[in-house]
Order: C-alpha cells, then structure tokens, then sequence
C-alpha cells in the first residue's frame, strides 16, 4: 500500500485513476490545478504522484520542478498529452521517473505505477545494514562509501558527494552512476542498463536512457583530469571510465 496524489483537471480521469489505484489498496488523495498539487504534496508527503503536464495555475513541469527544488522524494509519474520526445525528456530532465501518454488504458498506468514502487522498493533495500549495494541484480556486500575519481558513491545513503557537497541526482540517476561504477571500463548496453536500474518494466526500444544518462552527466560535471565519469560506446552503450 502506498499514498498516492493523483493530479488532473480533468474529474472523468481523476474518478477512474483513483478507482482503479483504490483497487489495488493504495491511498489516493487528488488535486485539479498545480497549486494544490504542492499543497497537497507538502501536506501529505505521498510515495508517487500522477502528474499531468497541462493544469490551470502552472503547469506539471513547474509543480515538478518545484517539488525537487524542494527536496522531495516521491516518486512522479507524468501524464503528457502527446506522445512528443520533447515533453518526455523535460519531464525527464527535472526528475519525473516515469511517463505515460494520453488517451491511456487505466490498467496500463496501475501497472506502471506498481513498478515505479517496486523500484523505490529495492532503492531502500539498499540500505539493510548500512552497507550494501545491487550489483548484477544480486545485494553484495560493499563498502558504504568508496571512492568513484573525486567522488564519494554511498549506497547506504544513496548519495553521491563532492567533498562535503552531495549532488542532486534523482534515484535513476544514482542507480545508473553506481551500476556503471561497480563495473569501471566494461561497455554495457541500454538493455542492459535498463534492465540494472528498471528490472523488467524496462522496454528496450525507449531512448529515454540516453535523457537520463545525459542529465547524469550534466549533473556530475567534468572530471578533474577534463574526461567524462561515463563514456560513450558509439553504436554499443556507455562505460564508466576507469579511475
């Protein structure tokens, strides 16, 4: 059971998500324009939220990023109106985990929603005894913080440092640095990327790992010898360079 925050101006698609969500066991609250979405949010804290990217007030990109620029954790997924790689990867690129296209099948978006969860799931479990992180699927031991170049990777508090500073990644973005990590120097392929990070929601035809390992990038900033902490294997895949 979660607690979910379902926002959309539209009261058809509002009744049935809730509907559906409501079946599964969740708790569901709901907002129609994007100021009581950070109300609500703010309020409640909830684990997800059901966004939609064109509500009165502001939009779902401003509830979004406002939300991040906040510190909060839940999960979104965004509802956008086109199936248009723009809107996806913007959403992307301010910390949504998921999309899904309108007109969409409500046992669809059910289905997505329980594994964004599941995946918010295993992120914690990463923590069980201080010390531990996923490493081919497996939990092996590992040490809570080790050295990635200038970089601190603490899979106990899932955070990424410089010095004392922490670096703003999303949990995507923290599962594909410390996958990438693990493994310095081997060439790994979107599938198998996706399949690291996303488990078997992962469709191996969606690019939307490219926006995600660009905002990584983007995030992390130059190495201290000038190179990129992850590398690109034109026509395979991205490696993590070797320290």
């Amino acid at each position: 059971m979660a607690r979910i925050l379902v926002v959309d101006d539209e009261p058809r698609i509002v009744d049935v998500v809730r509907a559906y969500l409501a079946r599964e066991g969740h708790v569901v609250s709901t907002a129609s324009d994007g100021d009581a979405a950070i109300e609500r949010a703010r309020a409640e804290a909830p684990d997800l939220i059901v966004l939609d990217v064109m509500l009165p007030r502001r939009s779902g990109f401003d509830v979004l990023r406002e939300l991040r620029a906040a510190g909060s954790p839940a999960a979104v997924i965004l509802l956008t109106a086109r199936d248009d790689v723009i809107d996806r990867v913007a959403g992307l690129e301010i910390g949504a985990d998921d999309y899904l296209t309108k007109p969409f099948e409500p046992r669809e978006l059910v289905a997505r929603v329980g594994a964004v969860l599941r995946r918010t799931a295993s992120s914690g479990d990463a923590r069980v005894d201080g010390a531990r992180t996923v490493a081919s699927g497996d939990v092996t031991d590992a040490p809570a913080g080790r050295a990635f170049f200038d970089l601190t990777v603490d899979t106990a508090a899932r955070e990424v440092r410089r010095g004392e500073a922490a670096l703003p990644l999303t949990r995507v973005e923290f599962d594909l640095l410390v996958a990438l990590s693990d493994r310095p120097g081997l060439v790994l392929t979107r599938e198998q990327l996706g399949e690291l990070v996303f488990g078997e929601s992962f469709d191996a035809f969606d690019r939307t790992m490219d926006s995600h390992v660009k905002n990584l990038r983007r995030k992390l900033g130059p190495r201290p010898d000038g190179g990129q902490y992850v590398e690109t294997v034109r026509g395979v895949g991205y490696r993590a360079a070797r320290p």
